[in-house]
């Protein structure tokens, strides 16, 4: 057998292994549609707590759905992080409509912190809620989200819980990209693992990470994790390692975002968590580059240069690319035509990792919100991810 075809069946192999794998694990997430809302009149105080770096455009539309929750026992706090935009002149106009929303204003980002990170930080310590939800200032909620969270969280007796969003942005190839960087995502952290105790598999999810207080605290909050560029998820992680009962669900009908404007935005957006999600290892990231690029970009090369049964394998290979990805469409509420995109967004995301891991390594650290956080530093301050 040559060795390219001996290649071409491998790569079959892993394919398939992959699309059983996430087919079945789709199959166990949990829904939040499945819950109802609480009713109990006792239910306790929930802090929603929003980070707000110049968010002038998305801010005002995305607290209008957290100001219409049907959840009584709930206060909102805002933490305008350092805006040099509209951002503080819309909260405290909503303020004047609102009274009960919370604004918290930020001038100074301590030395050793990332922005977001000390935001989430301040607003926890400023919130008197004995649960805390964690979320983004261009999120949309459906006006039950919170009250069915909140009933999952008793009843389960969960310690953390976190919801997979629906993506509403716009263009073919953004949402494709976002789809492909998503499915990765789920490849690498199996989230419908995560409420399982026996499995080190964990979650978390900047969109909605509903925390209680007593083991936000117990797990040093976002100070265990000051300096790591992917927040949601390492919260996840030390909440999972520490003990505590997780569960991540389906929230696509409850959750909503825009996510970016652009490939080209997602691209910058994405470059100072692509490396990190490497452990900032240099032969981590770059395998992890040609792993994709023997996964998703030769199969399509193989089955068009490549002859007999090595180009039926390579042909299969593709098949079930474009079968997964057509899965994960429709369980994001998306449509089956972006499978299609799924021959270009390798080539992005190749893209992507190479020059993330490049610019990191260049400017010896990431740059984030006008602040520089040093290589050594991150590698030395923060965790293994993965």
């Amino acid at each position: 057998m040559e060795p390219i075809q001996l290649l071409a069946i491998s790569l079959f192999i892993v394919m398939g292994w992959l699309t059983v794998d996430i087919a079945l694990g789709s199959r166990k997430l949990g829904s939040l549609g499945n819950i109802a809302p609480t009713t109990a009149t006792d239910a306790p105080l929930v802090s929603i707590i929003v980070p707000a770096c110049n968010e002038a455009e998305t801010i005002a539309p995305a607290l209008a759905t957290l100001l219409a929750q049907e959840y009584a026992h709930l206060e909102i706090i805002v933490v305008n992080d350092r805006s040099t935009d509209a951002t503080g002149e819309i909260l405290r106009e909503m303020q004047q409509r609102h009274p009960r929303l919370i604004i918290l204003d930020i001038h100074e980002l301590p030395e050793g912190w990332l922005g977001k990170h000390h935001a989430l930080h301040c607003g926890a310590a400023l919130a008197k809620g004995e649960i805390l939800l964690f979320t983004d200032a261009d999120i949309h909620m459906a006006p039950d989200t919170v009250a069915r969270a909140v009933h999952h969280l008793e009843q389960a007796k969960l310690d953390h819980l976190c919801l997979l969003f629906k993506n509403k942005a716009k263009g073919w190839l953004l949402n494709s990209f976002i789809l492909d960087a998503g499915g990765g995502l789920f490849l690498l952290f199996k989230p419908w693992l995560a409420g399982n105790p026996k499995s080190k598999r964990f979650m978390g999810v900047g969109a909605f990470n509903m925390v209680r207080r007593r083991a936000y605290e117990q797990v040093g909050g976002h100070a265990a994790i000051k300096t790591h560029p992917v927040d949601d998820i390492m919260l996840g992680k030390i909440i999972k390692e520490a003990g505590l009962r997780q569960e991540c669900l389906s929230g696509y009908d409850f959750v909503t975002v825009s996510w970016y404007d652009s490939t080209g935005a997602m691209i910058d957006g994405l470059m100072k968590n692509m490396f990190a999600l490497a452990n900032f290892n240099t032969a981590l990231a770059l395998g992890g580059a040609v792993g994709v690029s023997l996964l998703t970009i030769l199969p399509p090369w193989g089955t068009l240069l490549c002859h007999g049964q090595t180009q039926v394998f390579f042909a299969l290979t593709v098949t079930l690319r474009l079968a997964l990805f057509s899965l994960g469409a429709r369980h994001g509420g998306l449509s089956s035509w972006l499978a299609p995109a799924a021959l270009i967004t390798p080539y992005i995301t190749v893209y992507t990792i190479l020059k993330a891991t490049y610019l990191t390594l260049k400017n010896n650290g990431i740059f984030w919100r006008g602040s520089h956080y040093p290589l050594d530093e991150l590698r030395r301050k923060n965790r293994s991810l993965l």
